[in-house]
């Protein structure tokens, strides 16, 4: 009897998934090789040359842009094996197709784990997090680990899945948030370009969150932005002035009109 989840997803859909889950390990490399056969097909020589303006390293990608991926990615659905394939390629635009396509609820964090450790870019880095691993059940235990580790987009990843989840998880209580604001204090002083980036984007995101998150986010901003080290004051100086502005003051005073009406 298919599952709540499965009756959920159209019976067409259904067929298809079993079907790819039942393929021999040769119909799955023929599947890889297809996709990326596929992904050589939609590469142009001016989206691997403009990789470079985002510092994303081009040794290994192809050139395929971001908006051709998703359209890949809509037309392959939701596939583990293949993601993990795809991922195994060490071709960039694989890899990121890899992030879009793979099956949350199947994604292992021994799977994460490998996938972080070979992160070389915040690219990957953003979109695993943001498209794949904030909607996995071990997301949260990763923002721990991954926040006291050295590698530099490993700890990115601490703080770019710590903004995900900040962003996608509408109904998250408060509690996880206000812890992970220490973390983020402690990490605020690593002056890592994408590393305190990823600091910042964390403490912006959960200030816009409500009301409560935002006064906790914006002390710590304001402790940070007068710190006498560089990089705190400067993650600490720009999360204050997004969270003092008209914006965010704007959607925080609606969603206190909402709770009290």
């Amino acid at each position: 009897m298919p599952s709540p989840r499965e009756l959920a997803v159209p019976r067409s859909k259904r067929s298809s998934t079993a079907a790819r889950g039942a393929r021999t390990d040769a119909e799955l490399a023929a599947a890889v090789q297809d996709t990326l056969a596929a992904l050589r097909r939609s590469a142009t020589r001016r989206d691997r040359d403009g990789l470079a303006r985002y510092a994303i390293p081009s040794e290994k990608a192809l050139g395929v842009s971001m908006t051709k991926l998703k359209v890949h990615a809509k037309r392959l659905g939701r596939d583990h094996a293949l993601a993990l394939g795809l991922w195994e390629t060490d071709v960039y635009e694989a890899r990121m197709l890899a992030t879009l396509i793979d099956e949350p609820e199947r994604v292992t964090p021994a799977q994460m784990e490998r996938w972080a450790r070979a992160f070389d870019s915040w690219a990957i880095c953003d979109t695993a997090c943001f498209a794949l691993f904030d909607r996995t059940p071990h997301a949260w235990g990763k923002v721990a680990r991954w926040s006291e580790r050295r590698e530099e987009f490993v700890k990115r990843g601490a703080f770019a899945l710590l903004a995900s989840l900040a962003l996608h998880r509408k109904d998250e209580v408060d509690a996880p948030f206000l812890e992970s604001l220490a973390r983020i204090e402690r990490a605020a002083s690593d002056e890592r370009n994408f590393v305190k980036k990823g600091v910042n984007w964390a403490l912006r995101a959960i200030g816009r969150r409500n009301p409560a998150l935002h006064a906790a986010a914006l002390a710590v901003a304001r402790r940070l932005a007068a710190s006498d080290d560089a990089t705190e004051r400067w993650v600490g100086k720009d999360a204050v002035r997004e969270l003092t502005g008209p914006v965010v003051l704007r959607r925080l005073a609606a969603s206190r009109k909402r709770s009290t009406n």
